[in-house]
C-alpha cells in the first residue's frame, strides 16, 4: 500500500500530521518553567529536520522511516513510565493503521496471535462514512449532531478467552478543511440530512469522497471492559424473544460467562424449580442442559441436593460453590447427591446460583468446569452483577410459559373460533381498562344478532345396535370361558355353589341371545367382579385348572378388566370414522373461511355434526350480502357429498362395516347467539330462537309422515326445511350438483311427522353418487357401490 487512502471510501483525504501538536510545543517552548521549555525545544528540534511531519504523510512506508522521530514527538503522550500499563495507540480515525502504541497494547496484540486482525467491532461500513460526515458538520460548520457511540475491540487473550476493550478518542490534534470539490453545507442541507440517516446517496452528494482534508492524528485510549461488556452481553442475550430456540444461544452463553469469569473451559446449565412438586425440572430449548439433573427430566430437590446445599440454595438463596467435587464426594462417602451427579459427568468444580426474587426460588444457574478449584466461593461473587438480569429473564420466561399454557388450554379445551375472537379481545380490553380505572371490572355478554345458522351431520347408522351386538359377542365369549372352567372344577369338586354359578351363567347366556337389555352389561360385569373373580383366584391354585385360568386372564383387557375384542373393533371404527370425517371437514373449512369469514364448530358423537353462523355482526365489517349465505349453503351440501364419498372409500379399512347417513337442517330466519360462560360455548338466544335447537336435537330421529320409515337413510342426503322458498333454493343446488355427478336423479320431497313442539317440517331427499376410488370416473348409486366393493 503506497497511500493510506487506498481502498477506503471516505469524505476525508487522510494525512498523518503532527503540525497541531508541534504548535502546542511552540507555545510550551516559551514557558517560564525551564524544564518544560527545554523539553519542548528538544521536540521541535527533532521535528525541524523533517518537514513532512508538519506537512502530512500519506505513505505508510514514510511513517516507518520516521518511526524514531514520531516516537520522540509523541513521548509526552506515550509516557515510558506508563507504557507497560496504559493501552494506547496513535492512528488516524476509522483506519487500522497504527503508527505508535504503548508496550501494553503491543503485548495484547501479540498474545492474540499472528492470524488476528484488529477491527472495530461495532462499526458498520456505511456508518463509518456517515460518522466522518457528522465530524465535518461539527468541525467545519458548527452543527453538533450527537452521533457518538462507544466503539470496541474484541481481542482474545492467551487462553483464547474473548476480552472486550472500549476505545476513547482524543481528537485534539486534528484539522479538517474543505477541498475545492466540497459543496458548501447550508442550514437547509443539515436539516435534510437529519431526516435521511439511511440515505447514503444523499450523504455522498453533500460530502463527496475525498472532499475534505483530514490533517493530524488521534490518540486512542483503550480500556479493558470485559466484565461490563460480559454483563451487557448477558443482558442482551436474555432480552431477545425465543432465543433459547436458537442452536447458537447456549454456545454464546458459554463464551460470555467464560469472558466474565476469565475461564476457558466452563459450561453453563439451568434447572427450573417447580414449587408445587418441590422439584427441579429440565429447561426445554436448543442446547439447554442441567448438570444437576444430568439425564433426568426432573428430580425432587431432596433427590438432587444434600441438606446443606438444599438450605443454602432454597432457604437462604445464596450461592453454593464446590471447588473440588472429588474431595467432597469422598468426604460425603458418595451419599450427597449433588457430588455424585457432578462426578458422573466428570465435573471437578461448580457454582450453583439460585435464581430467586421476592416470591421465592425460580431456578438454579449452574456453572461447571472439568478442572478442580477454578470455580470457587471467591469468583462466585462475580455473578452478583449478572443475577438481576437472569432473574428478570426467568420471570419473563415464566410469564410467557404461563401465557403459552393458557393459550394451549384455550386452543385444545375451550377454543374461541378466530371469526369471533375479535369480540372477546374487545371485551377483555374493556375489562383491563376498568381494572386500571379502579372501577369494578365486568366481562360483558358476548352476543351476535341477525345471523343465519347452518347445521349438518354425517351420522353413523345403527351405531347403538352395532355396539350392543359387539357387547353381546364379547360377554358371550367371556361367560362361555368362565362356564368351561367351572364345569371342569365341578368334575373335581362336587360343590353345589358351582352348580349355582353355572345356572346363573346359563341364564345370562340365554338373556344375551334372546333379549339383550341396556342393563345386561352392567349386571353381568357386577356378577363377574363380585362372584367369579374371587372364585377364579381360588381355582388358580388347583394345578389341573391353572392353565385354563391363566388363559382366561390373558384374554381380559387389563385397561377395562373385561374381554374387549368386538367392542374394541366397534370403538376403533367409530374413532376412525370420526377422525377422518372431522379432518376432511376441517380441511374444507379453510377454503370456506377464505370465501367469507363465519363461525364454525364441530362435534364428534356417533358421527360428526357441525354448526355454522354467518352474518354482519360476526364479520365486524360492512360487507355481508345474502350471496355469501347462499354460497355457504351450496358449499355445505357439496362437502357433505364429498364426505359421503370419502367415507365409503375408506370403509374397507375399518375393523367393522358400518354405514352413514347425512342430513342438513335449513333455518330461514336470522337469529341471535350468545356465549355461555358456564359451558364455554355459543348457544341460541331467546325463546323464539330455541325452536332451532329443538329441531336440531330431534330431527335426525324423525319419520316420514304416515310411515315408520326414518328420514335419514344410508346412501342419501336429507335436507330438512319449513319454508317454500328454502325448497326452491335447495332444488336449484341439487340440480347443479346433479350436473356435476355429485347427486342422483331420484329427488323426492317428503313431509315429516310432527315433532314435540315442532310442526310443518318437510325434506328433500336424494341419493349420493359414489365412485370406487379417486381415479375412477364412473359414478355409482349406494347399492351399485356395495356390489362393486363386495365383488
Amino acid at each position: 500500500m503506497n497511500d493510506i487512502n487506498e481502498n477506503i471510501e471516505s469524505p476525508f483525504k487522510l494525512m498523518v500530521s503532527f503540525d497541531k501538536l508541534l504548535k502546542y510545543y511552540e507555545e510550551l517552548s516559551q514557558s517560564e518553567d525551564e524544564f518544560i521549555a527545554a523539553k519542548a525545544r528538544r521536540v521541535l528540534k527533532t521535528a525541524k529536520g523533517f518537514p513532512e511531519l508538519r506537512e502530512g504523510i500519506t505513505n505508510p512506508s514514510d511513517l516507518v522511516k520516521r518511526e524514531k522521530e514520531i516516537r520522540i514527538v509523541l513521548q509526552d503522550s506515550f509516557s515510558p513510565i506508563l507504557t507497560n500499563n496504559e493501552i494506547k495507540t496513535a492512528s488516524v480515525p476509522f483506519h487500522n493503521l497504527i503508527f505508535n502504541s504503548s508496550e501494553r497494547f503491543k503485548s495484547i496484540i501479540k498474545t492474540a496471535g499472528d492470524d488476528f486482525e484488529l477491527k472495530i467491532k461495532n462499526m458498520p461500513k456505511d456508518d463509518t462514512y456517515i460518522t466522518a460526515c457528522t465530524i465535518i458538520l461539527a468541525f467545519c460548520y458548527g452543527h453538533n449532531i450527537n452521533f457518538k457511540r462507544p466503539f470496541y475491540y474484541e481481542i482474545p487473550d492467551a487462553d483464547g478467552i474473548m476480552q472486550y476493550y472500549k476505545i476513547l478518542y482524543n481528537a485534539d490534534f486534528i484539522d479538517i478543511t474543505p477541498n475545492k470539490n466540497a459543496p458548501k453545507i447550508t442550514q437547509e442541507d443539515a436539516d435534510e440530512l437529519l431526516d435521511n440517516f439511511e440515505n447514503m446517496e444523499l450523504w455522498k452528494k453533500k460530502f463527496p469522497p475525498n472532499s475534505y482534508t483530514f490533517k493530524g492524528f488521534v490518540i486512542s485510549n483503550i480500556f479493558n471492559v470485559t466484565d461490563d461488556q460480559s454483563i451487557s452481553n448477558i443482558k442482551s442475550s436474555l432480552i431477545g424473544q425465543d432465543k433459547r430456540k436458537d442452536d447458537g444461544f447456549m454456545k454464546d452463553f458459554h463464551e460470555i460467562f467464560q469472558s466474565l469469569l476469565g475461564l476457558k473451559n466452563i459450561k453453563v446449565g439451568f434447572s427450573i424449580y417447580n414449587e408445587e412438586e418441590d422439584a427441579f425440572e429440565h429447561v426445554h430449548g436448543a442446547g439447554m442442559k442441567s448438570f444437576l439433573l444430568n439425564k433426568l427430566d426432573s428430580n425432587s430437590c431432596k433427590g438432587a441436593l444434600c441438606d446443606i446445599s438444599y438450605n443454602t440454595l432454597l432457604k437462604e438463596k445464596k450461592f453454593y460453590a464446590i471447588s473440588d467435587v472429588d474431595k467432597y464426594y469422598k468426604l460425603s462417602k458418595g451419599k450427597s447427591p449433588q457430588y455424585k451427579t457432578l462426578k458422573e459427568q466428570n465435573i471437578k468444580s461448580a457454582i450453583l446460583a439460585p435464581i430467586a426474587n421476592e416470591d421465592g426460588l425460580m431456578g438454579i444457574l449452574e456453572i461447571v468446569s472439568e478442572e478442580p478449584k477454578v470455580l470457587n466461593s471467591i469468583n462466585a461473587n462475580k455473578l452478583v452483577d449478572v443475577m438481576p438480569f437472569i432473574v428478570s429473564a426467568v420471570e419473563r420466561s415464566k410469564n410467557e410459559e404461563q401465557n403459552l399454557i393458557e393459550a394451549i388450554i384455550q386452543q385444545e379445551c375451550t377454543s374461541i373460533h378466530p371469526s369471533v375472537n375479535w369480540r372477546f379481545v374487545k371485551e377483555a380490553r374493556n375489562f383491563i381498562k376498568d381494572q386500571f380505572n379502579g372501577t369494578k371490572p365486568n366481562f360483558n355478554k358476548i352476543a351476535f344478532e341477525n345471523i343465519y345458522p347452518l347445521f349438518g351431520q354425517i351420522d353413523i347408522k345403527g351405531s347403538s345396535e352395532a355396539r350392543n351386538f359387539a357387547t353381546q359377542k364379547d360377554l358371550t365369549i367371556q361367560l362361555e370361558s368362565i362356564k368351561l372352567i367351572i364345569e371342569n372344577a365341578f368334575k373335581l369338586e362336587k360343590l353345589p355353589i358351582y352348580e349355582q354359578f353355572l345356572f346363573q351363567i346359563n341364564n345370562y347366556l340365554e338373556d344375551l341371545d334372546v333379549h339383550f337389555q341396556v342393563d345386561s352389561e352392567q349386571q353381568i360385569s357386577a356378577f363377574i367382579k363380585q362372584d367369579i373373580d374371587p372364585l377364579l383366584e381360588h381355582l388358580n391354585a388347583i394345578e389341573s385348572l391353572n392353565e385354563e385360568v391363566i388363559a382366561y386372564y390373558e384374554s381380559i383387557d387389563e385397561n377395562v378388566n373385561v374381554l374387549y375384542h368386538h367392542r374394541k373393533d366397534y370403538d376403533d371404527t367409530i374413532s376412525l370414522i370420526n377422525k377422518e370425517m372431522a379432518a376432511l371437514l376441517d380441511k374444507k373449512q379453510v377454503e370456506a373461511q377464505a370465501m367469507y369469514p363465519h363461525y364454525f364448530e364441530r362435534f364428534k358423537t356417533d358421527g360428526v355434526e357441525h354448526n355454522m353462523y354467518i352474518g354482519e355482526s360476526i364479520t365486524k365489517e360492512d360487507s355481508f350480502n345474502p350471496i355469501y349465505l347462499y354460497n355457504l349453503r351450496l358449499w355445505q351440501l357439496q362437502v357433505m357429498c364429498e364426505m359421503e364419498n370419502s367415507f365409503y372409500l375408506m370403509q374397507s379399512d375399518f375393523p367393522i362395516k358400518l354405514d352413514v347417513a347425512s342430513m342438513i337442517l335449513v333455518f330461514n330466519q336470522p337469529l341471535s347467539i350468545s356465549f355461555r360462560m358456564d359451558e364455554k360455548q355459543f348457544d341460541v338466544d331467546g325463546t323464539y330462537n330455541a325452536r332451532y335447537e329443538i329441531v336440531k336435537k330431534r330431527v335426525d330421529k324423525a319419520h316420514i309422515k304416515g310411515t315408520t320409515e326414518r328420514l335419514t337413510q344410508k346412501g342419501k342426503i336429507s335436507i330438512v326445511y319449513s319454508q317454500k322458498q328454502d325448497e326452491i333454493e335447495y332444488l336449484r343446488y341439487v340440480k347443479f350438483l346433479q350436473s356435476k355427478k355429485y347427486l342422483d336423479d331420484d329427488v323426492e320431497i317428503v313431509e315429516l311427522q310432527d315433532l314435540q313442539a315442532v310442526t310443518g317440517l318437510k325434506a328433500i331427499r336424494v341419493s349420493v353418487l359414489y365412485h370406487k376410488n379417486q381415479d375412477d370416473k364412473s359414478f355409482y348409486t349406494y347399492d351399485d357401490l356395495m356390489k362393486e366393493i363386495n365383488a
